[in-house]
């Protein structure tokens, strides 16, 4: 019994401490030194403290704030505990409502907007965490955020092209705007610029 107790009490005394200590804080060392913001969890701080992650969305539902889009996650929206989508399929009527309901609050955020509703403005991601839209999605919100802040809608536009991210290399994905970002760039912004 003892020639075969000792070789596994070694191997798994060994293997733990390979796998769960050693392989563990290398990893986290190496990440914290070679990527010290994306180990941290890529949190956007405001005078010391964090407002949120570039990583994940935020439930903005002011006029005068560019939204994101929507999430399917309970019990609260953008819940990271509780990554997921609806899984409703094109056809299931509880999707349709959700879309139409959706499209509706759009045009009643702006009336006299005549633009065709950016699909990812009215449907959750896989994730119902994700933190971009296309430019196209936060170009169809200008107008509002622009009324709702009572300044020229050029400046948004302007917040609008330097907030958004290009594909890497020019080839891989596509231009997206992160949400927080361009949001607390226009807080920013309206707290310093004067109201036109």
């Amino acid at each position: 019994m003892n020639n075969i107790l000792r070789p596994v009490l070694v191997t798994f005394t060994a293997l733990t401490l390979v796998t769960g200590v050693a392989y563990p804080v290398a990893v986290t060392g190496i990440g914290q030194a070679l990527f010290p913001v994306q180990a941290a969890g890529s949190l956007i701080q405001r005078d010391g403290k964090p407002v949120g992650s570039t990583l994940i969305g935020q439930n903005f539902v002011d006029p005068g704030h560019f939204w994101g889009r929507p999430s399917a996650t309970g019990p609260q929206s953008n819940n990271a505990i509780a990554s997921s989508g609806s899984n409703h399929g094109p056809l299931n009527p509880a999707l349709v409502d959700a879309v139409k309901g959706r499209v509706e609050a759009l045009r009643a955020a702006d009336p006299a907007n005549t633009l065709q509703v950016p699909v990812e403005l009215v449907t959750a991601s896989a994730s119902g965490l994700d933190p971009h839209i296309s430019p196209a999605a936060a170009g169809f919100q200008v107008q509002r955020v622009a009324k709702a802040r009572n300044i020229d809608a050029a400046k948004v536009r302007a917040l609008v092209a330097e907030n958004t991210h290009r594909p890497i290399l020019g080839i891989m994905g596509e231009p997206v705007v992160n949400v927080l970002q361009l949001n607390l760039a226009l807080d920013a912004h309206s707290s310093h610029g004067q109201p036109n």
